[in-house]
């Protein structure tokens, strides 16, 4: 079945990195764009950015243009999400799934999610 497993997340000083992996099964990575969208407590979710399945990059969130970016490794059935200069701001629970494209089509899966805490 199709799965979607987030990691790599964890508590950060701010202006520090992180970098969450999405891992994929149960379906071919080439065909599909991700997107990584976050929920923190008390907020509605937030669309990050997206890569198409030809690796073109969509911002949904201008707060995190220049500091955040995503790359995917079909091979490895993995896409990642390099966050740098992290602020408090960022903290949530961060998510990847599945869509058709990276404009104008919603999720048809998604993970249980990686906490990442940007907090001195």
């Amino acid at each position: 079945q199709v799965q979607l497993v987030e990691s790599g997340g964890g508590l950060v000083q701010p202006g520090g990195s992180l970098r969450l992996s999405c891992a994929v099964s149960g379906f071919t990575l080439d065909y599909y764009a991700i997107g990584w969208f976050r929920q923190a407590p008390g907020k509605e979710r937030e669309g990050v950015l997206c890569i198409s399945s030809s690796f073109v990059t969509t911002y949904y969130a201008d707060s995190v243009k220049g500091r955040f970016t995503i790359s995917r490794d079909n091979a490895k059935n993995t896409v990642y999400l390099q966050m740098n200069s992290l602020k408090p701001e960022d903290t949530a629970v961060y998510y990847c799934g599945r869509k058709g494209t990276c404009r104008g089509a919603s999720y048809d899966s998604w993970g249980q999610g990686t906490q990442v805490t940007v907090s001195s």
